[in-house]
């Protein structure tokens, strides 16, 4: 290559620098335009914090839970739990506020009805089978006289009322709260269920259907968001209602909705509060660091505007924060800083070196040094992000896609308007670097020269007791325990997990293996042994709940014919006869008659001592197979099951995102600095760092999950930055220096700004150990140990690879 050749990219950059510096206040005002109307946008930034977020919706799993909703349960519901603090359970107090609370929630405009012990039949002793006929408001409290001995008799270990509209023990009764369907949402959701389940069995679909696809979505949008809406209307209205109920009851609130609405409320509390927190401690570190308000007021400018335009694109593309991607904020915030903080150390360090060089020259000098391993660290920070596109679960797939966008407003905000801020605000006194500081950076220089053999004993220990560690982590979790235990939402999904049989729901659909001959008949006697056999199966489970299926029918049955069994034609008969409401509701929900399917409906109590979900699931149906029910004849679907195959799935994605990682960043590395060996000894502090996270996990117990699986990729796409700054700054130096006298150069310059950067990420993370949310919580703490270690490997062992292995000029 021609000498001419070689110096076109640095006169293309050289004329690049001179343009921007040259119209700073026009540069300034066309950045502030762009990032002005793409913040404006960010106004519309949504939060989508619905549990369906963190499924995977190509998952076939995810589909026939769709389709299983679809065919029987249609209806949205909610909780409401009543737990009076001393009245008895069936006291006419209790009644009364039952009746008030029922009253004023079915105010509400999309409520359909109230389900609750006041309008559900009554079956005692004295109820016959023919008492069945025609409507049952004769046996509900509201419509007959019932005394309380009664009643307690006659809700005590219903086959099923008890952990549905009363707990075992008897002292908290629920009101399940019926919506009404949007037909028309609910048409386009069963249109898009087809769809998709088209496209799994046919392994795609064509251009026409894909359109069609894509055209449904787009009309079903605009009703989620109302809808979305009105649930959280719903929820503040309902909890208004309970609210003078409070003085003499416990009351509680559960279900799907409710939990979107927690989520949310701390998804944007977090957003706010510790986006504010964050940026808080930066300026505060800044402040401390630098000693200049010049220091601060710089770098904060280019965190603003490189995070709202960044949401405001997210708002035009309609890409919605999740409970995984709600950090995505101060993930930015961080990156930007990062680079900026290189920036500035750079250009104190060339302002100190020559006091007489002019203001423009030195911000000249200091893009030139540094744009080229910024941009780098850019590119490799966006690669470690990008490996969680190969996830394969969703919601992480999105959160990857968001953060590659966002790495790309870091890179820009920081190199266009890092130089025409330095450019346009006035110069302080510059001060010296703190000499607490400049004694750790001296401590770690001396550290790697005098103990090398500590230093690489070290970084093997750290890897061996990484690796340790990593091989005892698990996938093994429980949403409930997602949440802080003194917030409302943990304590609300504790209490109906405990109190009211399970907060997980999973479906098992079975095909009845006989059909009647007789067309009279609903289903045979051989197959109603067998669904009594399965819910045995199913009930006998520490971590079982309550379960409804049709054999709750013939429970009910026998209790109505006085503790004797039915025939298949005495309980077709009890079938018919009984109030078709009734009937439809009570069975319409687990049992098909046309498809002679019958669906059981259990919920799993999360909070259970020890619970395994995998190897419940592995013995559950091992269990079924002995009793003939092989995993072939019936379909799992539901939270529980998705939430299961996710987790099962966490520990082989992470491994492949790693390998994914690695792989590239060696690449990177070697793209970059056109060797092989520098691109292997850059690498080390990294392994290291990704290493000892996963074993501090594993020893500490913190298992896997959605947002800690992401922890590799993040510690990969920061930690590098500094990884590259310190190598960059080594090689370049090398050019005129002896190995020694270029390590000590790369220590006093970049070695202060790994230090800065590393307080700056760890103390800004660490403020999240505040969040209520766990994930949010670990996910900060771990992020900040990360930055630490990078800093430990940074410093020692990647100083003493180079010196040893990348010596000659």
């Amino acid at each position: 290559m021609s000498n001419s050749e070689s110096d076109a990219p640095k006169g293309f950059l050289t004329s690049a620098i001179h343009a921007l510096l040259r119209f700073p206040l026009a540069v300034l005002a066309v950045f502030l335009l762009i990032v002005g109307a793409l913040g404006w946008q960010a106004q519309n930034f949504q939060i989508d914090a619905s549990p369906d977020t963190l499924l995977t919706r190509d998952n076939p799993l995810y589909v026939q839970t769709q389709q299983v909703n679809q065919q029987y349960a249609p209806q949205e519901f909610l909780l409401v739990t009543y737990q009076p603090d001393s009245a008895n359970l069936f006291s006419q107090s209790t009644l009364n506020d039952v009746a008030a609370i029922s009253d004023a929630i079915e105010q509400l405009d999309r409520v359909n009805s109230v389900r609750s012990i006041l309008n559900v039949p009554i079956f005692t002793e004295n109820t016959s089978i023919d008492g069945l006929r025609g409507s049952l408001s004769d046996l509900t409290i509201a419509g007959g006289d019932f005394d309380q001995a009664t009643l307690q008799e006659a809700f005590t270990d219903h086959p099923v009322y008890t952990n549905l509209l009363v707990n075992s023990a008897m002292d908290a009764t629920a009101m399940q709260v019926l919506f009404q369907s949007n037909p028309e949402l609910q048409s386009l959701n069963e249109d898009i269920t087809a769809l998709n389940a088209q496209r799994m069995a046919q392994d795609g679909l064509s251009e026409s259907e894909q359109s069609e696809l894509k055209r449904l979505e787009s009309q079903r949008e605009p009703l989620l968001q109302e809808l979305s809406q009105q649930r959280q209307q719903e929820v503040e209205a309902i909890r208004e209602i309970l609210e003078p109920y409070q003085a003499r009851a416990q009351l509680h609130m559960g279900g799907v909705h409710v939990l979107a609405y927690q989520l949310i409320d701390i998804i944007s509390s977090d957003l706010v509060v510790f986006g504010s927190a964050i940026a808080a401690m930066i300026c505060l570190l800044l402040f401390i660091l630098f000693r200049s308000f010049r220091w601060v007021t710089i770098p904060v400018l280019c965190c603003i505007c490189s995070v709202l335009p960044t949401m405001g694109l997210f708002a035009l593309l309609d890409i919605k924060a999740t409970v995984i991607s709600s950090n995505f904020i101060a993930l930015q915030l961080i990156l930007t800083l990062a680079i900026v903080i290189h920036l500035i150390v750079d250009y104190r360090e060339l302002s100190s070196a020559d006091s007489s060089k002019k203001h423009q020259k030195l911000i000249e000098e200091t893009l030139r040094r540094k744009i080229g391993p910024c941009f780098f660290a850019g590119i490799t920070t966006s690669v470690g992000f990008g490996s969680l596109i190969f996830s394969g679960i969703q919601p992480v797939i999105s959160f990857g896609w968001m953060m590659i966008i966002a790495m790309f407003f870091s890179i820009m905000v920081s190199l266009i308007l890092f130089p025409v801020l330095v450019t346009l605000i006035p110069s302080d006194k510059q001060r010296d670097d703190i000499g607490l500081l400049k004694s750790v950076v001296n401590g770690f220089q001396r550290l790697t020269k005098r103990c090398a053999p500590l230093v690489i004993l070290g970084s093997v220990a750290a890897v061996i007791a990484g690796g340790l560690g990593a091989m005892r982590l698990s996938a093994e979790n429980s949403f409930i325990n997602y949440f802080a235990e003194d917030t409302q939402i943990h304590q609300e999904l504790a209490y109906i997990d405990q109190a009211f049989g399970g907060s997980t729901p999973m479906d098992i659909v079975y095909p009845l293996p006989d059909k009647p001959d007789n067309p009279d008949l609903i289903m045979t006697a051989e197959s109603v042994l067998k669904l009594q056999q399965i819910q045995a199966v199913l009930a006998d489970y520490e971590a079982t709940g309550r379960i409804l299926s049709p054999v709750n029918l013939t429970d009910l049955a026998r209790e109505v014919n006085n503790g004797q069994p039915l025939t298949e034609y005495e309980l077709t008969a009890v079938y018919w006869m009984m109030d078709e409401n009734f009937r439809e509701d009570l069975i319409g929900s687990f049992f098909s008659e046309e498809r002679q399917e019958v669906r059981f409906n259990v919920w799993i109590e999360d909070l259970t001592p020890g619970l395994d979900r995998e190897a419940f699931l592995a013995d559950m149906q091992q269990e079924l197979a002995a009793i003939d029910v092989p995993r072939d004849s019936y379909q799992l679907s539901n939270l529980f099951v998705l939430y299961q195959d996710i987790m099962s799935r966490l520990a082989d994605s992470q491994v492949m995102t790693l390998g994914i990682v690695y792989v590239v960043l060696t690449l990177t590395f070697l793209v970059l600095f056109q060797s092989f060996k520098v691109a292997l000894i850059a690498i080390v502090p990294n392994i290291i760092s990704t290493a000892l996270i996963f074993g501090v996990m594993g020893w500490l117990g913190i298992p896997l999950d959605l947002m800690s699986v992401t922890i590799a990729a993040i510690v990969m796409g920061i930690a590098v930055d500094d990884t590259i700054h310190f190598v960059h700054r080594y090689l370049e130096e090398r050019k005129n220096q002896p190995a020694n006298q270029a390590i000590d150069n790369s220590y006093r310059s970049v070695g202060m700004a790994v230090l800065y950067t590393s307080i700056l990420v760890a103390g800004g993370f660490s403020m999240l150990a505040f969040s209520d949310f766990v994930p949010s919580m670990t996910f900060g703490l771990l992020t900040a140990l990360a930055m630490l270690v990078a800093l430990l490997a940074d410093l020692t062992i990647l100083p003493w690879l180079l010196t040893r292995y990348i010596r000659s000029k």
